[in-house]
C-alpha cells in the first residue's frame, strides 16, 4: 500500500565543508556588475579537502568569469529559512537545496524567475514548471554504514531495531536537514503511510543516538565506529567514502520487500531581489555547462542533472551499480511541502525530539 504523497514506483537496474566567511553584499542596490557571487547551500557538494564538484566548478567558474564566489553553507531547512529572514537585505545570489525545501522556497516568493542554458535538458520533474529553480546534480537518499563492524549492510528496517544496534544509530533532524526530512518521506513509502512508519520510527529511538542538525557530520562518525548506520544521500557518501574506507551504502527494505529509495536532487534557483543577479545567472548557467555537468560524476560523485549528458567515468559505473537492483518512486513533492508541518510535528509527537 502507497500513501497518498507518492506516485507509483518503478523498477531500475542500475561533507563536510567550512562555509566560507560570508561577505555582507548590502542589499538590492548593491551594483550588479560587482565581481562576487553569494551562493547559500546545502552541504554534500563541497569537499573537505578543496576535491568537490563545487571545488571544481567554483574555481573554474572564477578564472573564465573573474567573479568570485562566496559561499554559504548549511542544512536546507537551515538556509531556506536564512534567506527568509535577510527578505529585506538580501545577501544570497544563489539558494541550492533539497527537495521539498526548493519548492518550499519557490512557495514563499524567496525565487526569481530563471531558465539556465542547458535546463531544456532537465527532465521535467527535476524542474519547476514555473522556472523559479532547476537540478544541478541528481542524487538518491541513501543509508551508510561500517563495513568493518558489519560485514554486510542491514538489509530491512527491522534490523535496525535489535539490541546490538543501541545508540549506533542515527540520522539527521527532519525539518531542518534535506536528508533527515528525507527519512520521513523513505519511512511513510516503506511503511505504507503516517502512521505506520511513525510507529516505527518511535521503536528506533530506542536505539538512535538523537538529533543531527548536519547528515555530512554523520559520515565520519561512522567511518570510526562511534555508530554502525547513519543516514545520507548516494552522492556525498560515494565522495566521502574516498576519505573513509569503512564507508558503505545500502538503501533498507521493509521486511519482505525489496529495497527503494528515490531522487533527491541538488536543485539551485537564482533569489529574489538577488543583489548579483547577473553574476547569479552566470554561475547557474556554468553549474548546468556540458563540462560541469561532466565533472559531476568524475568529480563530485553525483548523477548528472542533464539528460543528454553520458558519464562513462570509473566513478559513474561504480554507481550504477549500486543503483542495480534497487526500486525508485518518485514523491509527489507538491503534496509533501504542503503536509511538511504536519509530518514534522507527527514525528516529533513520536519521537519525543
Amino acid at each position: 500500500m502507497r500513501t497518498n504523497i507518492l506516485r507509483p514506483a518503478t523498477a531500475v537496474a542500475g561533507s563536510l565543508a567550512l562555509a566560507a566567511a560570508l561577505t555582507a553584499c548590502g542589499g538590492s542596490s548593491a551594483a550588479s556588475d560587482d565581481k562576487v557571487v553569494t551562493v547559500y547551500s546545502a552541504d554534500g557538494l563541497k569537499g573537505e579537502n578543496g576535491e568537490g564538484w563545487y571545488d571544481k566548478v567554483f574555481e573554474d567558474f572564477e578564472k573564465k568569469t573573474g567573479i568570485k564566489v562566496e559561499y554559504v553553507e548549511g542544512g536546507s531547512g537551515e538556509m531556506v529559512q536564512r534567506t527568509v529572514r535577510e527578505k529585506s537585505n538580501t545577501q544570497a545570489d544563489v539558494l541550492v537545496t533539497l527537495p521539498p525545501f526548493i519548492q518550499q522556497a519557490g512557495a514563499k516568493g524567496l525565487l526569481q524567475t530563471y531558465e539556465p542554458a542547458g535546463s531544456d535538458q532537465v527532465d521535467a520533474a527535476d524542474k519547476a514548471t514555473d522556472g523559479t529553480w532547476t537540478s544541478v546534480v541528481n542524487n538518491y537518499f541513501g543509508f551508510i554504514y561500517n563495513k568493518k563492524e558489519l560485514k554486510t549492510p542491514p538489509r530491512t528496517w527491522e534490523e535496525l531495531l535489535d539490541s546490538s544496534y543501541k545508540e549506533k544509530v542515527q540520522y539527521s533532524t527532519p525539518g531542518v536537514a534535506g536528508d533527515g526530512t528525507a527519512v520521513l518521506i523513505k519511512a511513510m513509502h516503506d511503511f505504507g503511510g503516517q502512521k505506520p512508519a511513525m510507529d516505527y520510527l518511535k521503536k528506533l529511538q530506542t536505539n538512535n543516538v538523537g538529533p543531527s542538525a548536519s547528515t555530512g557530520k554523520l559520515a565520519p562518525k561512522v567511518d570510526k565506529g562511534e555508530l554502525r548506520v547513519a543516514n545520507g544521500d548516494v552522492q556525498m557518501n560515494f565522495a566521502q567514502s574516498k576519505d573513509m574506507p569503512n564507508l558503505g551504502i545500502w538503501f533498507p527494505a521493509k521486511d519482505g520487500a525489496e529495497p527503494t529509495t528515490f531522487a533527491l536532487p541538488y536543485a539551485a534557483g537564482l533569489v529574489q531581489k538577488a543583489p548579483h543577479s547577473a553574476n547569479g545567472k552566470k554561475l547557474l548557467d556554468f553549474m548546468l555547462s556540458e563540462q560541469a555537468q561532466q565533472d559531476v560524476s568524475a568529480i563530485g560523485g553525483g548523477f548528472s542533472a542533464r539528460k543528454d549528458i553520458e558519464a562513462t567515468d570509473a566513478n559513474a559505473v561504480e554507481l550504477a551499480g549500486l543503483m542495480k537492483g534497487v526500486e525508485i518512486f518518485e514523491p509527489d513533492w507538491s503534496a509533501i511541502s504542503t503536509g511538511l508541518d504536519e509530518y514534522i510535528d507527527a514525528w516529533k509527537s513520536a519521537t519525543g525530539s
